[in-house]
């Protein structure tokens, strides 16, 4: 296509048409990653304060009706006064028409039996946005090797993380942040290696070459390797 020729690069985040886009111009044209529709994780036990976890969750849930709103928690007590906080306050929020179809399509609440289980559902699950609001956020957030963003203890909601604190808004979605990390200068940067080697490691190395290049059955690369050791 003519027209890819004229661009690097495309990234950002947006609707799901926009992330189509990407996709379907990727193989013409580099993108960051598929980004969206939102997601939201929170992580919680019996410390946290159900009042806030619903806030942040609604706050996720007026993106769209596609938002993902989840809870994780091994307290049922929480599961239970998290649900009852939201139902109290759906109908009277703004954007609530919204807000209670991505909760009520896409929205749910996961109670673990024991904090282990809820760390690898985590990993698993790969959320762009995790909060984590528990007693040993800081251990528990050591062992987390998937997500977009970690947002640790009460006062640390992905609102805050939306607009002000300078950590990448273009996050991995989908599960892609097992592959991906968030959007960074690093993706405008272009890295290649630079390689000079002596003959004694052409000799260290030459066995080695022999049986993987016919392993291949690609014989004439060892022979670019045998003819310099002659």
């Amino acid at each position: 296509m003519s027209w890819a020729k004229k661009f690097k690069k495309i990234v950002g985040p947006g609707n799901p048409y926009v992330t189509m886009a990407k996709i379907l111009v990727s193989r013409d044209v580099l993108i960051d990653f598929p980004a969206g529709p939102t997601e939201i994780v929170i992580l919680a036990d019996e410390i946290a304060n159900p009042k806030f976890i619903a806030y942040d969750l609604i706050s996720q849930a007026e993106h769209g009706s596609d938002s993902i709103v989840v809870l994780v928690t091994t307290s049922e007590k929480l599961a239970k006064s998290v649900m009852h906080e939201i139902k109290r306050v759906l109908s009277s929020v703004p954007r609530s028409e919204i807000v209670s179809k991505a909760i009520s399509d896409n929205g749910f609440v996961i109670l673990c039996e024991t904090m282990d289980e809820a760390i690898n559902f985590v990993n698993f699950f790969a959320p762009e946005h995790l909060e984590i609001i528990l007693e040993e956020k800081e251990s528990v957030a050591e062992r987390i090797n998937s997500a977009g963003l970690v947002l640790l203890g009460d006062y640390s909601p992905v609102a805050l993380s939306d607009y002000c604190i300078g950590v990448s808004h273009v996050l991995p979605t989908n599960g892609f942040a097992r592959i991906y990390s968030g959007l960074s200068v690093l993706d405008f940067v272009k890295t290649m290696c630079v390689i000079e080697c002596n003959i004694e490691t052409l000799e260290t190395y030459r066995n080695t070459i022999k049986v993987l290049a016919y392993g291949e059955g690609l014989p004439n690369h060892s022979s670019a390797l045998e003819v310099r050791l002659k």
